[in-house]
């Protein structure tokens, strides 16, 4: 199986690194194709391998009580698994899963964590990363805690149309009920407000965003304040 080359990869935080950094990594990347709900890292486990998305996305959970709610969502501008392991620890209390299925780039920890320890560029490019989610989480922490279920809509269909090509998303209201850690009739509603306004088109099991501007406005701040910190702490924009 012939090597990724850095100048066809599509993962964003891999096109960050400099050649050097990105030869260190390169034998040790092994292309797979992900699956939906296909879990990545679970819960208290041993984190043996790390992902760096092609394509496709990755939800952060927390699962307690038997509520499930998304803290975190990685697609090509990331790596699932970043935090535990490049914090020093082995394991995290949070499940990774596919939510939208697509390609990877696998890597093995220790060889992830070798490669860190020869170059402090690549460690200090890692831990910005990391550095942006958790931006991200602490923003869907505020707003989640001040603005209504129609813009906290907005935003997270928004950083999910970021992370795919075109405008299509597969979504049940179910999935993104337990996604936003609300109840199911309440995402059905906030649906029905976005898809009145002309913002997306609802199909069974299917999301396609119709005005992003619009649900950019409708967000209302709640949306930008990450990716702007990404393009700065990563790719110097």
């Amino acid at each position: 199986m012939s090597q990724p080359q850095q100048s066809t990869i599509r993962n964003r935080l891999l096109k960050a690194l400099s050649p050097d950094d990105f030869a260190r990594l390169q034998p040790h990347l092994e292309p797979i194709q992900t699956q939906l709900r296909q879990v990545l890292i679970a819960p208290h486990v041993p984190v043996t391998h790390v992902c760096f998305m092609e394509s496709g996305f990755t939800s952060i959970v927390m699962q307690d009580a038997g509520h499930k709610v998304e803290v975190g969502l990685v697609g090509r501008e990331g790596l699932v698994g970043a935090a535990p392991v490049l914090l020093g620890s082995t394991s995290t209390p949070h499940e990774h899963f596919i939510q939208n299925a697509g390609e990877a780039l696998r890597i093995d920890t220790q060889a992830l964590l070798s490669a860190v320890g020869a170059s402090p560029s690549l460690h200090s490019l890692l831990l910005r990363y990391v550095q942006t989610e958790l931006i991200q989480a602490r923003q869907t922490a505020f707003t989640n805690a001040t603005y209504q279920l129609d813009a906290r809509l907005a935003r997270w269909l928004l950083m999910c149309h970021d992370r795919v090509d075109g405008d299509e998303l597969t979504l049940t209201h179910e999935f993104m009920s337990m996604m936003l850690g609300t109840q199911r009739s309440s995402v059905t509603l906030a649906t029905q407000v976005l898809e009145g306004n002309h913002l997306i088109k609802a199909q069974r099991g299917r999301i396609t965003i119709t005005n992003r501007p619009g649900l950019e406005e409708l967000a209302d701040g709640s949306y930008g304040t990450t990716e702007a910190e990404y393009a700065r702490l990563i790719e110097g924009t």
